[in-house]
């Protein structure tokens, strides 16, 4: 029995040093992140992080890894929440989880800060256009069902559109998380809706 908790042990305390990690990251910033700084958030001592993750980098790539997870799902959850029979609903839902609603969202924080990580590594480059793949893979699939349910008339294939509005997501985002005063978060998000009803033909979204 000892044997057997023993990997569960070490998973949860390896899980619990990557959400410290994130916290820490969010609040710190990449740049000046330290081993201290995830031993207190997470309670324990500077030497346990090390045992876990002797480098840092690894541990950084762990959080960049469940908040990519953690966001995908988060997205897929609100779009599946919707009446399987009303593709322009789950449709909205989509395009309302894709901004952050506030400037500090930690959420969206966290994927800008550690996506800064994607020019210098391979890994983090990796997890960036993955997460970007899943999500026009996403919106490609709500396009399609809605142009074949006939309530959306495409103004151009789906693929393209959806590279389009992940594209514009990711650019109100990063404005809105950087705290650019003539972008806020309902501006932005009237923005992308407008983008939307053209794009798909449907005025109600």
């Amino acid at each position: 029995m000892r044997k057997a908790g023993r990997p569960r042990n070490q998973t949860a305390r390896r899980q619990a040093l990557v959400s410290a990690a994130g916290r820490a990251i969010a609040e710190r910033g990449l740049e000046a992140l330290r081993i201290k700084d995830i031993a207190d958030a997470a309670g324990v001592s500077q030497g346990s992080v090390l045992y876990y993750y002797p480098e840092l980098n690894d541990l950084v790539l762990e959080v960049h890894r469940g908040a990519v997870e953690g966001y995908l799902t988060s997205r897929q959850r609100a779009y599946d929440e919707e009446p399987a029979d009303d593709p322009a609903a789950r449709f909205r839902a989509l395009l309302h989880s894709g901004l952050p609603a506030m400037t500090d969202d930690p959420a969206h924080g966290l994927l800008y800060e550690l996506h800064r990580r994607a020019g210098r590594s391979p890994g983090h480059a990796e997890l960036m256009a993955s997460l970007f793949a899943r999500e026009v893979a996403l919106y490609t699939t709500a396009l399609e069902v809605g142009a074949a349910s006939g309530g959306f008339t495409l103004a151009a294939s789906a693929q393209d559109l959806a590279h389009g509005l992940v594209a514009l997501e990711d650019g109100y985002g990063l404005h809105i998380v950087s705290r650019n005063a003539a972008l806020h978060p309902d501006r932005a998000q009237e923005l992308l809706l407008a983008h939307a009803r053209a794009v798909t033909g449907r005025a109600d979204l």
